[in-house]
């Protein structure tokens, strides 16, 4: 069964958390749009118009590798960003949370709407299995940066209010690959397996 259709790839060159003079901030400039993307045990590389390869930072082989084990993949829905966008306001642009993924789809996705398992389709028949599919938990300095919220400033209840908000599959979610190298780019299409629907 579909979820729905990538639309956009992306890498984060470097950590979007940002140590500065007003103290941490997040700042997505480091995130760079690919044309395809590249799946290994060890994280994404996405691949720019020229086939120039960009590693992620939360690839396993990033010099400032920020690889946790289970987020080397992130996924993130255009309709969650809508529901966002109601929240915050309309800057918030798609891709800006920084997921490797971007689908399109006509509903959100919480966190007991996906199994551990998702499958991407490629337009050449291929199946690339997901597993380990987990919240992207939201973290304080997206937050402030969502809401335009000074970053120098104490979070108050309206930041609270809104990491909550941000929770349980709002923000976006991790995945693992574990098969051989395999690519990915924007047309492939995010299904529930098999055995799921």
């Amino acid at each position: 069964m579909p979820i729905g259709t990538i639309i956009q790839l992306q890498v984060q060159q470097s950590s979007l958390k940002i140590e500065g003079e007003s103290g941490r901030h997040y700042d997505p400039a480091p995130i760079q749009v690919v044309a395809s993307l590249d799946l290994d045990p060890g994280g994404v590389v996405g691949r720019d118009e020229r086939g120039t390869p960009v590693l992620d930072v939360h690839h396993r082989d990033h010099p400032m590798s920020k690889n946790r084990n289970v987020n080397g993949i992130s996924i993130g829905f255009v309709t969650h960003y809508e529901l966002m966008r109601q929240r915050v306001g309309e800057h918030l642009l798609n891709g800006l949370a920084g997921e490797n993924i971007l689908i399109e789809t006509d509903q959100s996705y919480a966190l007991a709407d996906l199994p551990e398992h998702l499958v991407i389709e490629t337009t050449c028949g291929e199946q690339i299995e997901l597993v380990e599919v987990q919240v992207a938990e939201p973290c304080v300095e997206f937050t402030k940066f969502a809401l335009q919220y000074d970053p120098a400033s104490k979070p108050d209840a309206t930041v609270a209010e809104t990491v909550d908000f941000l929770r349980r599959g709002m923000r976006g979610y991790y995945a693992t690959y574990l098969g051989a190298p395999a690519s990915i780019q924007p047309g492939d299409v995010l299904r529930l397996p098999a055995a799921t629907g």
